[in-house]
C-alpha cells in the first residue's frame, strides 16, 4: 500500500505564501521585461570613423558612449544596455538607412552623435517616423530645432548660432569690420556663413562676400585667391574638420597674415589645434562647448577618457557622455524605454554635469547651456600637453542659443 505523508495546516500555508511571492516576483520580472523593448536598452552612436569628421567624432565618440554606459553599471534596472555602431560614411543617404535598419530590426532605441548635418537631418526624419529618440551631438544645423524640430530630436552640444554668436561677435569688437566666407558647400556649411553673416552684421561690420568649396576639398588655391582679392579684414571659415585645417594651411602658403588678414575659425576643435599646433593657431578665438581644463570635475573626466583614446576630448565626445547617461537615467525615471515617456523625462531634469551646468532641453529640443570663448595659447604660454586654451569669457546659455521667441519650430507655443 502507498504511504501519504501528511502536510500540516501551517506548512501548506507557508507553501502557499512562498508561491505567491515567486508569483508576484515573477510577474514584476514579467512587466519590466515588458517595459523594455527586446528586454534591453539599445543605443547607437553612428558617426565619421574614417572620413574628414572622424577626429571630432569617430572612434572617440564610440568611447565616450561606452564610458558612460559603463559607469551606470552596464544596466538600467537590471535590464542590460547594449550598444551598437556604424559608419554614416558622411552620405545622408547611407546614414537614414544604417537608422531605419537599427530602429525596425535592430531594436535600437536611442541615435545620438551624428555628426555632419546633412546625416544628421536625414536620420532626424527617420527617428521621427519611428518614434525613436535621436540625441544629436555631433552635427551643427540649427534646423534640427529649427524648421526641421520634432518632439523625438535632441540637440546636444552646439549649432551653428551658438559658434557664429561667440567667434564673429567677438572678431568684430575687435576690429574685424569686414568679412569674406570660404564655405564648405552643404548643409552645416551654409547655415554656419549666414548665422556668422547675421552677428557680423548685427555687431557694425559688413559682409564683403563669399565662396563655396566642395566638402573634402584637396586644393583651396582658387578659393583663397578669391579671399585675398576681395581685401577683407577676415576671412572667416565656415567648415570644419580636415578642411578647415587644409585651409588654414593653404592661407599661410598664400600669405594672408602679411596682407592684414586674418582668419576667423568657426568650428574649431581641440583636436584640430592639436594636429595644427600652436605655431599656426596661436590668437585665434574659437567658441566651445567643453574644455578639458576647466574645472577639476572635466579634468577628471577627460584624463580618463584620454587613457582610452591617447586624446583630450573635444566638445563633442564630452557631449556624448554627458547625452548618453542623462538619456539613461531618464529612462531609470521612466521605468521604459518607450520615447514619448523618456523625453518626457528627460525635459522635465535639469542637466548637471562635468559638462553642463543647469543645462535644460527646451521645447524646440535644443539642449541649452553656458559655451565658453577661447583664445589659443602662443606656444610659450602652453606649460604642459594640451594646455591650449585661455578661457576668455563665458557665454550664457541664454545668450549663446537661438531665443525661443525668434524659432520657427512648431513645437514652440508662443504668447
Amino acid at each position: 500500500m502507498l504511504k501519504t505523508k501528511r502536510v500540516s495546516p501551517k506548512a501548506c500555508l507557508t507553501s502557499m505564501a512562498m508561491l505567491a511571492v515567486l508569483g508576484t516576483a515573477s510577474g514584476k520580472a514579467f512587466a519590466q521585461a515588458n517595459a523594455y523593448s527586446g528586454g534591453a536598452v539599445k543605443i547607437g552612436v553612428l558617426t565619421d570613423m574614417n572620413g574628414i569628421y572622424s577626429d571630432s567624432g569617430g572612434q572617440g565618440s564610440i568611447i565616450a558612449a561606452r564610458m558612460a554606459i559603463e559607469d551606470l553599471g552596464g544596466k538600467v534596472q537590471g535590464v542590460p544596455v547594449q550598444l551598437v555602431t556604424a559608419d554614416h560614411q558622411n552620405k545622408a543617404d547611407f546614414g537614414a538607412t544604417k537608422a531605419r535598419e537599427w530602429f525596425d530590426v535592430d531594436g535600437v532605441d536611442m541615435v545620438t552623435d551624428i555628426i555632419t548635418s546633412s546625416v544628421a537631418l536625414a536620420v532626424a526624419r527617420v527617428a521621427d517616423q519611428k518614434k525613436r529618440i535621436n540625441i544629436n551631438v555631433g552635427a551643427g544645423s540649427t534646423r534640427l530645432t529649427n524648421e526641421e524640430c520634432s518632439p523625438y530630436t535632441v540637440h546636444y552640444a552646439y549649432d551653428t548660432y551658438a559658434l557664429a554668436n561667440g567667434t564673429a561677435r567677438t572678431v568684430v569688437k575687435n576690429g574685424g569690420k569686414t568679412w569674406y566666407f570660404l564655405t564648405a558647400d552643404y548643409v552645416f556649411g551654409t547655415a554656419l556663413e549666414s548665422d556668422a553673416a547675421d552677428v557680423v552684421r548685427a555687431s557694425g561690420g559688413k559682409v564683403l562676400g563669399s565662396v563655396k568649396h566642395p566638402l573634402n576639398a584637396s586644393d583651396f588655391s582658387s578659393f583663397l585667391v578669391q579671399a585675398q582679392a576681395s581685401k577683407a579684414n577676415v576671412i572667416g571659415l565656415a567648415n570644419a574638420g580636415t578642411d578647415m585645417m587644409n585651409a588654414i594651411k593653404g592661407a599661410r602658403e598664400f600669405r594672408l597674415g602679411a596682407s592684414g588678414q586674418k582668419l576667423a575659425g568657426l568650428l574649431v576643435n581641440i583636436n584640430d589645434v592639436h594636429h595644427m599646433g600652436l605655431e599656426a593657431a596661436q590668437g585665434m578665438f574659437l567658441t566651445e562647448g567643453f574644455y578639458w581644463d576647466r574645472n577639476e570635475e572635466s579634468r577628471q573626466f577627460s584624463k580618463r577618457f584620454f587613457a582610452k583614446a591617447k586624446a583630450m576630448p573635444n566638445m563633442i565626445h564630452a557631449g556624448i557622455y554627458s547625452a548618453v547617461t542623462n538619456y539613461l537615467k531618464a529612462v531609470e525615471s521612466a521605468g521604459t524605454d518607450n520615447a514619448d515617456v523618456v523625453m518626457k523625462a528627460m525635459k522635465s531634469r535639469e542637466i548637471n554635469d562635468f559638462y553642463a551646468t543647469h543645462g535644460k532641453i527646451r521645447q524646440d529640443g535644443r539642449m541649452i547651456h553656458d559655451m565658453y570663448l577661447v583664445e589659443v595659447k602662443k606656444p610659450s604660454d602652453s606649460k604642459y600637453p594640451w594646455d591650449y586654451y585661455f578661457v576668455r569669457e563665458t557665454i550664457p546659455a541664454a545668450v549663446a542659443f537661438k531665443p525661443l521667441s525668434e524659432s520657427k519650430c512648431s513645437l514652440v507655443q508662443k504668447s
